[in-house]
Order: structure tokens, then C-alpha cells, then sequence
């Protein structure tokens, strides 16, 4: 199903993190502009049915089981993703957070969390990059979080996740700089409470004023749009009340 009056009509996009949550919602609503979508997430049985849904409404989907945090996964989600066409657009929606107080994040928490949340977002967008250097065009989308912005409300339980975050939204700013001459644009989102299950994991008594869906339907709207002006740039997202 191709909408030509979306800019990803027929480009092959990269979802990470499509098996649930933003990822999943992200993915969906990327297959319904028309797009051709690569979700990857480290749980295969998720991922398939997020790509079996997909492809009963119409749209595209191949499914790639994929650890963000290990690059020979990623080098080989792109690979995949080649073989459908260029790469034109990537979504880093994949996310780890576990919550422990300071004096209890071990180092091997701390480690968990920065390999998927930022050295995972490093490694797609890398590779992403790279792929579209080669076209001379490419908008990039990170997920960072609240969390991750100076002088919001930050939690208990929540160090490394937040500094994570911290790095997704340095990260943007330092691929915008680089890609301009490129033609590759990036831009990252921070939502607040967004109705999924990892906010559940991280403070269940937290009200969410955001679903899944909000937040997609604002990543398609930025991708269907000439993101250049607006590369490197933050957006963060409070409530949709």
C-alpha cells in the first residue's frame, strides 16, 4: 500500500525496537505512509506478529531479529534492509531501563543500559550514515526521553537510563553536524510519559499523557517533512492534554 503523498512512499525505513511500544507504533504508521519497513527487536516471536499486523493491513514489513548493542547484528539488520532497496530513513526506538537506586546501579547495569540505549542508537545511525552517504539523502530519528532533558523532573532509580538519554540527544546534534554536507538530516524526540511498558517499569504510579501512537504519528509528520532546517534539533513532548 504506497500513499504518494508521503515523502516515504516506497522508501525502505529501519525501525529498532519495533516489537512493542513506540517501535512498534512507529513501524506501523510508517507502513501506512506508504513506507517499506525493517523492524528489528531483540524478540522474534513480538517482532512477527508486529510484522504479520502490518502486513494484513496492506503494508510492508521484513521482520530482523536484532541486538542493537552488538554491531555484527546491526551490520547485519542493514545488510537485510539493503536488499530491499536504499536505506532512506531510520527510527532508533529501542530502549533498556531497568530501574536501581545510585548506591545499587552495579556496572554491569550501568553497562546493560548505555549498550542498547546509546551505543546501540551510535551503531544504527553509523550504519545508516554510511548507507546514506552513498545516495546523497537520509533522515535519521532518535528517541530519547524527558529524562535525558536539562532542568525536567528526573526520578529516583533512574541514573544510567537518564544519562543515556543525555547521549541520544548529543548524539542527534553531532549527525546533523556531519550530515548536512550529506544531505542527511537527524532530529530526536524526548517524550515524558508515554503509556508503555517500560513507564510502568519505571515509576507505575506516573500517569501517562501519551501513547504509543502520539508519539509515531509525530515521527511520520517529521519524516514527511523537510527536516533539514530543523536537523540537530530537540523536541520535547510533555503531554498531548
Amino acid at each position: 500500500m504506497t500513499d504518494a503523498g508521503h515523502w516515504l512512499a516506497g522508501r525502505v525505513a529501519v525501525v529498532t525496537g519495533a516489537s512493542r511500544g513506540i517501535g512498534a507504533a512507529t513501524a506501523e504508521a510508517i507502513a501506512a505512509a506508504g513506507g517499506q519497513v525493517v523492524l528489528a527487536a531483540r524478540d522474534r516471536a513480538a517482532l512477527g506478529v508486529i510484522a504479520d499486523r502490518i502486513e494484513r493491513g496492506g503494508g510492508s514489513a521484513v521482520p530482523v531479529p536484532a541486538d542493537v548493542s552488538k554491531p555484527a547484528d546491526v551490520e547485519h539488520l542493514f545488510a537485510e534492509a539493503g536488499r530491499i532497496g536504499h536505506v532512506s530513513a531510520l527510527v532508533c526506538a529501542a530502549g533498556h531501563l531497568q530501574p536501581a537506586l545510585f548506591p545499587e546501579t552495579t556496572a554491569q547495569l550501568w553497562e546493560e543500559t548505555l549498550a542498547v540505549n546509546l551505543t546501540g542508537a551510535f551503531l544504527c545511525c553509523r550504519t545508516a550514515f554510511t548507507a546514506m552517504q552513498e545516495t546523497g539523502q537520509g533522515r535519521i530519528v532518535t528517541i530519547a526521553s524527558l529524562s535525558g532533558v536539562y532542568a525536567t523532573e528526573k526520578f529516583p532509580g533512574l541514573a544510567a537510563y537518564n544519562v543515556s538519554k543525555y547521549g541520544v540527544i548529543g548524539l542527534t546534534e553531532a549527525i546533523a553536524v556531519e550530515g548536512k554536507k550529506h544531505h542527511i538530516s537527524a532530529i530526536c524526540v524526548s517524550p515524558g510519559a508515554v503509556d508503555t511498558e517500560m513507564l510502568r517499569r519505571a515509576n507505575p504510579s506516573l500517569r501517562p499523557g501519551l501513547t504509543p501512537a502520539d508519539v509515531a504519528e509525530l515521527i511520520v509528520a517529521l519524516l514527511d517533512s523537510p527536516l533539514a532546517p530543523a536537523s540537530g534539533a530537540n523536541i520535547p513532548l510533555f503531554s498531548n492534554a
